[in-house]
């Protein structure tokens, strides 16, 4: 087995000749949580949408657990064990927490196609959404209306539908955009938590949040690869603290 279980060879990807993923050669190690940072305009959303096959590359190849998915289609991706958020949060809001969890448990049961059974049906499914709920601190809003949400807490449900659908590679970006103080450290916990016996992958601007989970980062500029390493190693970097914030001097230290 692969020690990568996600890695690309000079991936690329052009928009009308304007290059907004340029050879970019990354490896995730299995177990790590991977930071992907970088300014605006970086690429960082793009190549994402590569990775997840929103987007076909210009050139390069893309590897899952030593196989090559370069040309895999979107449920292809999500089959083999690569499962995506996104920036907005993407719950059900008419519908209770509990049962958010639920539809992203029937993936695995073929039940998810047939939209004229009973809600009862989905029952013997209650103990493992109760148990998914559990793991993100959710579970005493499992009749809630999702809408009733505070903002944290939808973040917290979608991770929590993100572990239904049992990743292997879990590709978060910007989990903690848009929250206030409180919920940015009750999520940056809770990403911590569920990364044990998997993987993520994570886009994130709040350097104080990489700083306290992320076991290696990856800085793109312009497209490229800037530097990586730890955040240690990147945050120190002269090259990495032009490209934030126009200095050589200082430190990355809770740059957003």
């Amino acid at each position: 087995m692969s020690t990568y279980i996600l890695e690309t060879k000079n991936l690329t990807k052009e928009f009308r000749g304007f290059v907004a993923v340029d050879n970019v050669n990354l490896q995730v190690s299995r177990g790590d949580i991977h930071a992907l940072i970088g300014p605006n305009g970086a690429g960082k959303t793009t190549c994402f949408n590569l990775l997840t096959k929103f987007l076909t590359p210009t050139s390069g190849k893309i590897f899952f657990s030593g196989q090559e998915i370069t040309h895999a289609k979107p449920s292809d991706i999500a089959r083999r064990g690569i499962i995506r958020s996104f920036q907005i949060s993407a719950v059900f809001p008419q519908l209770s927490v509990l049962e958010n969890v639920r539809i992203g448990l029937q993936r695995a049961t073929g039940k998810s196609y047939q939209f004229w059974r009973s809600d009862r049906s989905l029952n013997d499914l209650n103990d493992r959404a109760h148990d998914l709920l559990n793991q993100v601190d959710l579970d005493g809003f499992a009749d809630e209306l999702t809408v009733n949400l505070p903002y944290g807490r939808k973040r917290a449900l979608e991770i929590a539908t993100t572990l239904a659908m049992e990743p292997e590679l879990m590709l978060l970006d910007e989990p903690t955009q848009g929250m206030g103080h409180e919920d940015v450290s009750r999520v940056t916990q809770l990403i911590k938590k569920v990364s044990e016996g998997r993987t993520i992958l994570m886009v994130e601007h709040n350097m104080n949040v990489i700083s306290q989970i992320a076991d290696k980062i990856t800085v793109l500029a312009r497209g490229s690869v800037l530097a990586e390493g730890s955040y240690q190693e990147v945050s120190r970097n002269p090259d990495v603290m032009e490209a934030y914030m126009g200095t050589t001097s200082g430190e990355l230290e809770g740059a957003h």
